[in-house]
């Protein structure tokens, strides 16, 4: 694994919200993402994760999604180019719980295999990505997206800035 800033070097995982985060949520669409007509990376997601797979950190899409299943949100993220770069995909229904609940949380960590510390949560929700994640003993960065800063929040304003992130030694708290 490369060797991270000081600060940095407890992150070992990220976890990434799926709509608005790194697939776009294509508000005209119903249904499960896999059975859209089209689908759309958010920009920068690609090379995002390719980078942070590069650093030695482990990837992985933790979601909500209602109209989708584990094999579903696959297919979707097959078509958009993006199944490849993640280690794994936790879905609020096949773990029985939903975020902000803690327990979404802790079963993505167990999953993983590594304590809440060492587990990066990225999302586009304040409540049920950034302070749900931080409830539940992670780090949280919120994907702010034409929405006002909020003092005490880190936040960044496009996936490709997340790597320099890091690497500079600034872990979101």
């Amino acid at each position: 694994m490369a060797r991270q800033p000081a600060g940095a070097a407890m992150i070992r995982a990220v976890l990434f919200d799926w709509g608005d985060t790194l697939m776009r949520d294509l508000p005209a669409q119903h249904g499960p993402m896999c059975d859209w007509p089209a689908v759309e990376p958010m920009p920068g997601a690609a090379e995002t994760l390719t980078a942070l797979r590069r650093r030695g950190l482990r990837t992985a899409l933790a979601t909500n999604a209602a109209d989708s299943d584990e094999a579903q949100i696959r297919r979707a993220l097959r078509r958009g180019g993006l199944e490849h770069a993640l280690d794994a995909v936790f879905c609020a229904r096949a773990l029985g719980c939903r975020k902000p609940e803690p327990a979404f949380f802790a079963a993505c960590c167990a999953q993983l295999g590594l304590p809440p510390a060492a587990v990066l949560m990225v999302g586009d929700d304040l409540q049920a990505d950034v302070l749900g994640a931080q409830a539940a003993g992670l780090s949280a960065l919120w994907l702010r997206v034409a929405a006002p800063r909020i003092v005490g929040v880190q936040a960044i304003d496009a996936l490709a800035a997340l790597p320099a992130l890091l690497a500079a030694g600034q872990p979101p708290a």
